[in-house]
């Protein structure tokens, strides 16, 4: 099958109104938690001299209170990596989801900048917290009074004054860790930066999404979120994440940190184990399959399922044979005659590289079907060469057939069963005239005697009981059955009335004398294929052994679906599936119908066991496609998500299948024009792509969220972050640039979007670019 490649990217598909998500910048409250006090005058005139007096209120204080020194581990709706996950998260920024929306922003952290969290959300790597030199999420314990007075060990404590702490606070229980002057400084983000680490989602009703719909936030579905603006290591390790106030240390957040370090108070924290990140992802083998070079697109002669051949610049006519079948998929294989001479076949499996030559259908002979190999095979005389490929598939439906005994038993026992009762019915012609609405499957199976026995104890014993009358039937392979025939008066008797009346007659009739026998008659088997043309015989006969019978056909469409076939069967040549390479093929039908004649060969003794075969092969139909995929793709994300589509309609694949490790096959029932290969899903998350990219999306309009290219749209680089390194701060920490000095990401994403300074994308704008959706790759059919 022909097909072109596009270059693997990070996306997000098209949203769809059952999926849908928003993002928004802020929440500022109107009133901050914190310690308040209500003053109020009155003012009286006086009746006797006019003038004003002013009375003083008691004050009324009052606190709004909100969490300020731990969480309830309640209120955490969400983090990844997940609590001690195990995975590649060298490419992901870790993130908190929180049920309280505005618990980021209830207290000002820089006056004048509402919009600045009072929390971040730092990771650390193994040996950079002295307490907690693992990583594990070791911190200090101690009450709020203990930690002001800097009774919690090394680093200095937050500045908070007396008058801003309620007096139950300073009992309150709170974790802590100390952080030295250097790895702050390093991971620390700046005022600038906060507000884009920060933001609300929202998943809410579907109809937000229809044309000109912009209802208010559901509340219900509302979340904080705030992201890290730090990767873990490329080389792996333990990770501890932390949900940091920074209350009382904003004067740090621009001028270095104290010598002696920060004792910061820790709200939440949670570890991961990041795995050392080889930098080949997902992105990186999908694109491998697609592209030579990370962009230029494989050729579609690159992506069909054949041997490689270098042809000559001027091939003869032998050579031009040999080129096109070889074009097709098929392989030069050494083949020994039966004269013992040794010479050269084609060969291939059903998978090919293009359509098939259409065969007759060997149904439509007079033999209806293959009866051996030799009769597949296809000699070119002008060449002295086989063609071996049908030949081979009779061959390898008959080996299958014969190596599994159920098969073979079923095949036997449902034949015997249907050649009795199409005897029955040849010896019968009336019966066979009936066989659509009055006859069942028993009464072409059971021996006649037993057949007569139930007539007479039945409730007619006429001659429209579905039986002849008068005359003597021949049972399954010919043993002959001396039916007694009645008088016609018999008929108005029950069953029960004719036998007690034949008991009672016997007696006397012996002791006079009388004996009476059967009339013994002669019949003809009749032209069992005449019989089989009757409208219904054939559905009656699929019901002689219904058992054995689904036995059979459901083995067949296995085999139609290639379920017993090896790989070697499919792909006879390495060479057309090399590592790290994916082939679209379709698949021949005559090969395939050549493989359940083989199967359907076995035990045939006569013409009639072979017009029986017939009635087994009506069923299951031929796949039309098949892509083969050969690469760590399969082994290392088993649950990628294979999609393809005929037009704009998804096809549903007939089968999904891994040969070892590596190499998965997928069958679809027609030919497909699209084929997707997409990452599984692993919930929201932020991030750069595999080939070191994210996926711009739009941030006005009805497309909001719709993919609109990589960015940044330079040259890949050789580095794990290939071309995202730019945006990371210098020192190698990881740590990224979000707006300080140098090539920031905020304002680049900025001008990508073409907003010119000094306006900027806003935090609910940067969250939607650093979605890191799973990644995707296509293959189209021209």
């Amino acid at each position: 099958m022909t097909t072109t490649s596009e270059p693997a990217r990070p996306r997000i598909s098209a949203p769809v109104a059952e999926h849908r998500t928003r993002f928004f910048d802020h929440r500022i409250p109107s009133l901050y938690a914190g310690r308040y006090r209500i003053d109020n005058q009155q003012t009286f005139k006086s009746v006797d001299d006019g003038a004003d007096r002013t009375v003083d209120a008691t004050p009324q204080p009052f606190d709004v209170v909100q969490p300020r020194f731990s969480i309830d581990p309640t209120a955490i709706n969400a983090q990844f990596p997940v609590p001690d996950a195990i995975g590649t998260y060298s490419q992901t920024l870790a993130h908190i989801n929180l049920d309280t929306p505005g618990l980021p922003w209830n207290r000002p952290l820089l006056p004048g900048h509402p919009e600045v969290p009072w929390m971040a959300l730092l990771v650390f790597r193994e040996g950079e917290l002295p307490e907690d030199l693992d990583a594990v999420g070791l911190v200090k314990a101690g009450t709020v009074r203990e930690l002001l007075n800097g009774a919690h060990g090394e680093g200095k404590p937050p500045s908070l004054t007396e008058q801003s702490l309620r007096p139950d606070e300073w009992g309150e229980q709170c974790a802590t860790i100390y952080v030295p002057d250097a790895v702050f400084d390093a991971v620390k983000p700046l005022p600038d930066e906060m507000g884009y680490l920060a933001h609300l989602r929202e998943g809410g009703r579907p109809d937000a999404t229809l044309a000109g719909a912009d209802p208010e936030p559901d509340e219900g579905e509302l979340n904080a979120v705030l992201v890290a603006n730090r990767f873990p290591a490329a080389t792996g390790g333990r990770h501890v994440a932390h949900l940091v106030s920074l209350e009382g240390h904003d004067q740090y957040l621009t001028t270095p940190a104290p010598t002696e370090g920060v004792r910061l108070v820790s709200l939440t924290s949670w570890s991961f184990t990041t795995e050392p990140d080889t930098g080949i992802g997902f992105g990186d083998l999908a694109q491998h399959l697609a592209t030579t070079d990370g962009t230029t697109a494989r050729a579609a002669d690159e992506l069909r399922l054949r041997v490689p051949v270098q042809a000559p610049a001027n091939p003869s006519a032998p050579q031009k044979e040999a080129l096109e079948r070889m074009a097709g998929g098929a392989v030069a294989l050494p083949q020994r005659l039966e004269s013992g001479e040794r010479t050269v076949a084609f060969y291939r499996g059903p998978l090919t590289a293009q359509p098939a030559q259409q065969l007759p259908d060997p149904s439509a002979g007079p033999g209806g079907r293959l009866d051996s190999a030799g009769e597949a095979l296809i000699y070119l005389r002008e060449y002295g060469v086989f063609d071996t490929a049908y030949a081979a598939a009779f061959t390898a439906g008959r080996t299958l057939a014969l190596a599994d005994a159920e098969f073979r038993t079923a095949l036997l026992g449902f034949r015997s069963a249907a050649r009795s009762a199409v005897r029955r019915l040849a010896s019968h012609p009336e019966l066979a005239a009936h066989a659509a609405t009055m006859l069942s499957a028993r009464q072409l199976t059971a021996p006649l005697a037993f057949e007569a026995f139930d007539r007479l104890l039945g409730a007619d014993a006429g001659p429209d009981a579905g039986r002849p009358t008068g005359t003597g039937a021949r049972s399954g392979d010919g043993d002959s059955a001396d039916i007694p025939s009645g008088d016609s008066s018999s008929a108005t008797h029950t069953g029960g009335a004719r036998l007690l009346q034949a008991l009672g007659q016997a007696g006397p009739q012996l002791r006079a004398g009388r004996r009476r026998t059967g009339v013994r008659v002669r019949r003809t088997t009749g032209d069992v294929r005449a019989v089989l043309a009757e409208p219904g015989v054939a559905h009656l006969l699929t019901q002689a052994a219904p058992d054995d019978y689904a036995k059979v056909t459901g083995w067949l469409d296995g085999l139609r679906r290639l379920e017993m076939l090896g790989l070697s069967h499919l792909v006879p040549d390495g060479r057309a599936l090399p590592p790290e390479s994916i082939r679209f093929a379709y698949i021949d039908a005559a090969w395939v119908r050549a493989a359940v004649d083989g199967a359907l060969s076995v035990g045939v003794g006569h013409a009639l066991d072979a017009d029986l075969n017939r009635l087994a092969t009506g069923w299951g139909a031929v796949s039309k496609c098949a892509v083969v995929i050969n690469s760590a793709l399969v082994a290392n994300w088993p649950n990628t998500i294979v999609t393809a589509y005929a037009g704009p309609e998804p096809v549903t694949a007939v089968r999904d299948v891994v040969f070892g490790t590596e190499i998965r096959l997928v069958l679809f029932p027609q030919v497909v024009d699209r084929f997707e290969l997409a990452e599984p899903p692993r919930g929201l998350c932020f991030g750069i792509g595999d080939v070191g990219t994210i996926e711009l999306r739009e941030i006005t309009g009805d497309q909001i969220g719709h993919p609109k290219g990589e960015f940044p749209p330079a040259p890949a680089h050789s580095d794990i972050f290939g071309r995202f390194a730019r945006f990371l701060r210098p020192g190698g920490m990881d740590v990224l640039n979000v707006d300080g000095a140098g090539d920031a990401l905020v304002p680049a994403l900025s001008r990508a979007h073409d907003i010119s300074a000094p306006d900027r994308i806003s935090s609910a704008q940067f969250a939607l670019q650093m979605i890191n959706a799973p990644q995707a790759q296509t293959f189209s059919r021209p």
